[in-house]
């Protein structure tokens, strides 16, 4: 449930009501907004009736929050949140370009991409340094020292690095290297590694699952905010259906959705959605449409030689191109691009 605050409430209240939910056992979440507070209650709330905390001075009303993921929910934390990766803002105002390839196979291979993604205007640097593949036999990733291509990278640049992880072993390699960790597809239900994750301190994407609903997602999310970190962002990456055209559906309606229930930030990868290089473009200029806070976009010097997803990922021409086009629209969605 969550308790509502009257306009410029005490403080004085607000640490009572506090203190009273911590008292019984429960956790309590403030939210400050410019003129209501707002407490979130996560617990046994039976533990609260005989506290009646409809009476205590003042508290405007108690609403009770059916959903069961309460941290990632809208009606706990009205105001939207924004993640920082190092200097980079994600979420509000700001549309940020997560960009980079899929596997990271080379030092030169990786430089050569962070110089002309930043050129070109992204402002996160994503690689694949541990690769949960369908198939036992296809490219895994370099691990470990691909992470400190990663960090290399990032020294030249300037541009943070994000990296996907599939184990403790990969957190606790990654979090030495890396700005933010990514949870993808495969793993969105791996309880023990979104906990592990949220205990790193770092900012997580959490990817949507192959075949997960909104609500799954944002339980999923829930559990890495439950460990006391509030910087997660959600991509949106397709999902499975019928369809053979494209490797996975986008659901597009998936950002106006997050945006209704959720104060989390939300980014589209279209480059897995998809599978193809020709329908990136258009996704992309879509998901902007759709209200999305940013984007994850493949790109490699040379798709054709690509170790993992070449057929979907961008040239550095078409990259660059893609965001030129994509900057009118951003600012028509009166976001900073």
């Amino acid at each position: 449930m969550i308790i509502v605050m009257k306009p410029n409430a005490k403080q004085e209240s607000i640490f009572r009501i506090k203190s009273t939910i911590e008292a019984n056992g429960l956790d309590a979440h403030i939210s400050a907004g410019k003129e209501v507070t707002i407490i979130g209650v996560v617990g046994d709330k039976s533990k609260l009736l005989a506290q009646n905390l409809e009476i205590f001075e003042d508290v405007d009303k108690i609403v009770p929050v059916t959903e069961s993921y309460k941290l990632a929910n809208k009606k706990f934390h009205p105001e939207p949140t924004t993640v920082k990766v190092r200097d980079v803002v994600i979420g509000g105002n700001n549309f940020v370009i997560f960009s980079g390839p899929c596997a990271v196979e080379s030092k030169e291979q990786l430089l050569a991409t962070a110089q002309e993604i930043k050129k070109a205007g992204a402002h996160i640097l994503r690689g694949g340094a541990f690769k949960p593949r369908t198939s036992p036999y296809s490219f895994q990733g370099l691990e470990d020292e691909g992470l400190t291509f990663m960090k290399e990278a990032r020294d030249e640049t300037g541009l943070p690095v994000i990296c996907e992880i599939t184990s403790l072993h990969a957190i606790e390699s990654a979090v030495k290297y890396v700005d933010m960790l990514q949870i993808g597809a495969r793993n969105m239900q791996n309880f023990y590694l979104l906990k592990e994750a949220g205990k790193s301190g770092l900012p997580v994407l959490l990817k949507r699952g192959l075949s997960a609903t909104i609500e799954e997602w944002l339980n999923a999310a829930e559990y890495i905010l439950a460990e006391g970190n509030p910087n997660v962002v959600l991509c949106e990456r397709g999902i499975r259906t019928f369809e053979t055209a494209t490797r996975n559906t986008l659901d597009i309606s998936a950002v106006p959705v997050i945006k209704r229930k959720s104060h989390l930030p939300i980014i589209v990868d279209p480059s897995h959605a998809t599978g193809v290089r020709a329908y990136v473009k258009p996704l992309a200029m879509s998901a902007v449409a759709a209200g999305a806070d940013g984007l994850m976009i493949e790109t490699h010097p040379n798709p054709s030689t690509a170790l993992s997803d070449g057929p979907q990922s961008l040239t550095f021409e078409e990259f660059d191109q893609l965001t030129e086009e994509l900057k009118p629209l951003v600012k028509l969605m009166e976001k900073n691009i």
